[in-house]
């Protein structure tokens, strides 16, 4: 929920986020603490069986997007979801790699795991920026953010 709410003030209009991580590591957590965090008071689940929700927030489109379910990268191009890329929505995708090598690239790219030792509480996240949007980004979150770098 940290990161989310500390990603969510330094995100820009057209960046993608994805976000990889096994089951459980808290990939629809973050999102929701970044969505709430923008603003948004409704319900924020998990677009599994969706594929996409969308969330307009103080005028922006936010897309989240679950890729779990597929099993051909090739259902991304069947299920038309390139038109989300292609404008100044944020786009939030977990499990990325089962749309690869369709799915646009990343501007910042999150790996989200259970920290060692921990009963699901405690969580790590390796965060990589991509592109200059990205870089921008991760470094608005780590100069204004109480997050811990590793």
């Amino acid at each position: 929920m940290a990161l989310g709410v500390a990603l969510a003030a330094h995100l820009a209009p057209g960046m993608v986020v994805w976000l990889d991580g096994d089951l459980g590591a808290g990939k629809t957590t973050l999102a929701r603490g970044l969505l709430r965090a923008a603003g948004e008071t409704g319900p924020v689940k998990s677009p599994t069986y969706t594929l996409v929700e969308v969330h307009v927030v103080s005028g922006l489109h936010f897309y989240h997007f679950d890729f779990y379910r597929f099993n051909q990268a090739e259902e991304y191009l069947d299920a038309g979801l390139d038109e989300y890329f292609s404008g100044s929505g944020i786009c939030l995708v977990e499990w990325p790699d089962k749309a690869a090598p369709y799915l646009p690239a990343a501007d910042i790219r999150i790996e989200l795991r259970v920290a060692a030792g921990t009963t699901g509480e405690g969580r790590t996240a390796s965060i990589t920026a991509t592109s200059d949007k990205g870089r921008t980004c991760l470094a608005g979150v780590m100069s204004s953010s109480s997050l811990r770098p590793a």
